[in-house]
């Protein structure tokens, strides 16, 4: 096959792509849901599931091998970028004294439990769903920390949409699923360092590399990019080059970090984190950098995510569906449950308890990057993928009705029972 006929297949893939995710984001939001969750549907139908039990040959054509390769690097790029947004568009306001206190604690109660019965799970199904070479400490870690993940940017969105972003269980929520996904990277930098190295003592190279690039980045890199910021403050507006000097430093650092056998995602956030504060800075990023990779990248990823979920193991008798209830209780019970409890605890009426537990059991695009990194790193067999998709689909699409059960509309707008009592202070002799 020449060049131009290579072309030209990956212009057709990319075309059926975005049609397809554009499609199902559209119906999504007529049903009432997050685009995310039709275009993570899209990505499916894209798969065995649909297409390749239809009409198999057509499925082949479009998406041969070498094509997915390059759907693959295009993914990448975009998650990398997309979690570069993740990270510059979250406020370090927000995670400053007692709230930061209070979102330490739901966070931690959302990811505790979650995790414990995550591993559970994994360790009741080590022998049919883990795959080859997977020790099962590996194996339990990387479902226990799948399952902890909420998807803090659908989630900062809903709150933006419904007004309520900056109020006291905004901004806990908020911070709570930031806190969430940075541990659950955490331990999934940890488990690739030692998969790849093959012993906890063999990964220190890496978990150290890791940790000194963002120890380098949130303070060296910080300053220097404040001068940065201030550069933009004064123009009133980003300059193509310092477009290009940023897009230079994100890409660096996701080549860095996938050097050292993180993942690219890890120096996208981490160099996110690093940028400064300033509201000039964020509207230039989001307007240069967000249509093209929500549009057209992340779609690309979700069609590879797709690909790669294969559902011979859920038809009539499959033996996955045992194993799939199981981990969707288990990943719903511990979040709803743990977070619930915990926002009731601290204050808030029930009702708003059960909206965080909703919204923070949404794990949308956060578990599918995790799931295909461990794919792309050999720790997840086809079985496992499979259910973990689903699970991000079911969580995500359930975060919604929850939350509008538990607030309708106009409720969540009030003011008068959002804050929690102030804590008693002390009794002094």
């Amino acid at each position: 096959m020449n060049q131009i006929e290579f072309a030209l297949r990956v212009f057709a893939a990319l075309a059926v792509v975005l049609a397809a995710t554009t499609l199902c984001g559209r119906l999504a939001m007529v049903v009432r849901q997050p685009r995310v969750v039709g275009e993570m549907v899209a990505g499916v139908l894209l798969g065995p599931a649909l297409l390749g039990a239809v009409v198999p040959g057509v499925q082949a054509q479009l998406f041969p091998t070498d094509v997915k390769g390059v759907l693959y690097v295009l993914s990448t790029i975009g998650l990398t970028f997309y979690m570069f947004l993740v990270g510059a568009s979250l406020d370090h306001g927000l995670a400053a004294g007692r709230n930061m206190r209070r979102a330490s604690v739901l966070a931690a109660s959302g990811i505790l439990p979650t995790f414990a019965l995550g591993a559970g799970a994994a360790a009741l199904f080590f022998g049919s769903l883990s795959q080859d070479g997977t020790s099962l400490w590996e194996f339990m870690l990387f479902v226990g920390g799948a399952l902890s993940i909420t998807a803090f940017p659908m989630l900062a969105r809903i709150l933006q949409e419904r007004g309520i972003a900056n109020t006291p269980i905004g901004g806990l929520t908020l911070v709570a699923a930031a806190i969430d996904d940075a541990a659950a990277w955490v331990i999934l930098a940890v488990i690739i360092a030692v998969g790849a190295a093959g012993s906890p003592l063999d990964a220190l190279d890496t978990v150290a590399g890791a940790a000194v690039f963002a120890a380098l980045m949130l303070t060296v890199g910080r300053k220097l990019l404040g001068r940065l910021g201030e550069r933009v403050e004064r123009a009133g507006r980003m300059s193509r080059d310092l477009m290009a000097l940023v897009l230079l430093v994100v890409l660096v650092a996701g080549w860095f970090t996938d050097y050292i056998g993180v993942f690219s995602v890890f120096g996208g956030f981490i160099t996110g984190l690093a940028m400064p504060q300033s509201a000039v800075v964020r509207r230039e990023l989001e307007t240069r950098l967000t249509d093209l990779n929500s549009i057209l990248l992340l779609p690309v990823f979700f069609a590879f995510s797709g690909l790669n979920t294969e559902v011979s193991g859920f038809g009539a008798g499959g033996a996955l569906w045992w194993p799939l209830a199981v981990i969707m209780a288990v990943a719903f019970a511990g979040k709803y449950l743990g977070c619930a409890l915990v926002v009731r605890v601290q204050g808030f009426p029930w009702r708003y308890a059960s909206a965080v537990g909703g919204l923070m059991n949404a794990r949308g695009l956060m578990i599918l990057v995790f799931i295909n990194i461990g794919l792309a790193h050999g720790m997840v067999s086809s079985e496992l993928f499979a259910i973990l998709v689903a699970v991000a689909i079911v969580t995500t699409a359930a975060a919604m009705p929850i939350y509008r059960a538990s607030l309708p509309d106009g409720a969540d707008r009030t003011t008068d029972d959002v804050t929690p009592p102030p804590v008693p202070a002390p009794n002094t002799p």
